[in-house]
């Protein structure tokens, strides 16, 4: 036997020790195992770990931008530890870690979990940039002012989102006669999925203020290469139509943030895993693209 001896860390892509120490790291991922205000399939305080442990397969080298990412400086946090006296107060918590990653000037890459998080994050980002939008790609409104009791479910945080901060729906194929009337009275304007086509990527940035954080609720995928979710929705978008808007946003506008929310493993095959994987490694090479 010949070499040494290799123990992977478990961390974002495995990424070596001297590329994802915290201190020279420029970007943060944040794992995050809540899943308490769903109501149809259980599963996504489970997606972070699974994502993490699927990004270990990834190829550091990135084709389309030549180059490998992970030397920006990718770093791994432990999973924060969820409070389970009720989702207003996990948000806050949501918040202050947030708040405290940022007070350090990294990118903060939240993977969850259940989409309520994202709230926790806006709140802090709002208090960083003074001209804070929010890109959500989701197949779902996410609108209602409350849902099951709480004003904090994940079928309310676009609802909770917007009042802090203009946000902008993509891929949305299902909501309620509520969130369509709340849409009308407030001249909101949805990217609905049907209307998603390779010219949409203008529209939807001239909708964008120069300061974008993004929120990706997997179901926005198509189910055929995204059926691990917890609430699947036929009619959703592709890879690329996805990817191609990602690339457009980090190019025109400063992206300050993002997480990737809603994978319930379980719920579908390891592809879907990795396809998340992928896109949060994606996302962040277009990010910190020279």
């Amino acid at each position: 036997m010949t070499g040494e001896l290799f123990y992977p860390p478990h961390t974002f892509a495995a990424i070596p020790p001297q590329d994802a120490a915290l201190e020279t790291s420029k970007v943060v991922i944040l794992p995050v195992p809540y899943d308490s205000t769903t109501d149809y399939k259980s599963g996504a305080r489970e997606g972070a770990q699974a994502i993490i442990s699927a990004s270990q397969q990834l190829e550091l080298y990135d084709a389309e931008l030549d180059r490998e990412t992970y030397r920006v400086g990718i770093h791994t946090l432990p999973s924060l530890e969820p409070v389970m006296s009720g989702p207003e107060q996990m948000i806050t918590r949501m918040y202050q870690a947030a708040r405290d990653l940022l007070e350090k000037d990294k990118l903060v890459v939240m993977l969850g979990g259940e989409h309520s998080l994202t709230l926790g994050l806006v709140q802090a980002l709002g208090q960083r940039y003074q001209k804070l939008s929010v890109l959500q790609l989701d197949a779902h409104a996410d609108l209602r002012n409350e849902y099951l009791g709480t004003k904090y479910s994940n079928a309310c945080v676009m609802r909770r989102v917007w009042e802090l901060c203009p946000i902008v729906p993509v891929g949305i194929r299902s909501l309620s006669l509520e969130e369509h009337e709340f849409i009308k009275q407030h001249k909101l304007e949805p990217f609905y999925a049907e209307d998603c086509t390779p010219d949409s990527a203008p529209k939807v940035l001239a909708n964008l203020p120069p300061q974008v954080y993004i929120t990706i609720d997997l179901d926005v995928f198509d189910p055929s290469i995204m059926s691990a979710v917890g609430t699947p929705e036929p009619g959703g978008l592709s890879w690329h139509q996805v990817l191609g808007l990602l690339r457009a946003v980090a190019k025109e506008r400063q992206i300050v943030g993002f997480d990737v929310v809603e994978l319930c493993p379980r719920e579908g095959p390891t592809s879907c895993t990795f396809l998340a994987a992928k896109l949060v490694y994606k996302l962040i090479g277009y990010i910190t693209s020279p």
